[in-house]
């Protein structure tokens, strides 16, 4: 059974860093095909896509992580992380990690496996 777990949120001053860190559990990265990724949930509005990262060690962002948020990846440790830096207030909202057991990498809501997700506040 997989199981995600993020971490790593909090409140933030605007122009402050944090980095997210979602511990997968129910697969090993070292010899899986998946693919993982950061979304996130501003209140009022749907869930978008931040960055995604595969086995292969793959990455992509969307243009709102372009330059100030970057996916990785510790295989040993089974954890995705999303380090983010100049921190905007329209940056606040729940961060979640999701993942799917298959080469297939897209920013879609149907990824079978969803972490509770952790909340950040940028205030200005």
């Amino acid at each position: 059974q997989v199981q995600l777990v993020e971490s790593g949120g909090g409140s933030v001053q605007s122009g402050g860093s944090l980095r997210l860190s979602c511990v997968a559990s129910g697969y090993s990265f070292a010899s899986a095909t998946y693919c993982m990724g950061w979304f996130r949930q501003a209140p009022g509005k749907e869930r978008e896509g931040i960055a995604l990262i595969d086995q292969n060690g793959w990455r992509d962002r969307k243009e709102i992580a372009a330059g100030r948020f970057t996916i990785s990846q510790d295989k040993s440790k089974n954890t995705i992380y999303l380090q983010m830096s100049s921190l905007k207030p329209d940056d606040t909202g729940m961060y979640y990690c999701a993942a799917r057991l298959s080469p297939y990498c897209y920013y879609t809501a149907d990824y079978p496996n969803w972490g509770p997700g952790t909340q950040i506040t940028v205030s200005p």
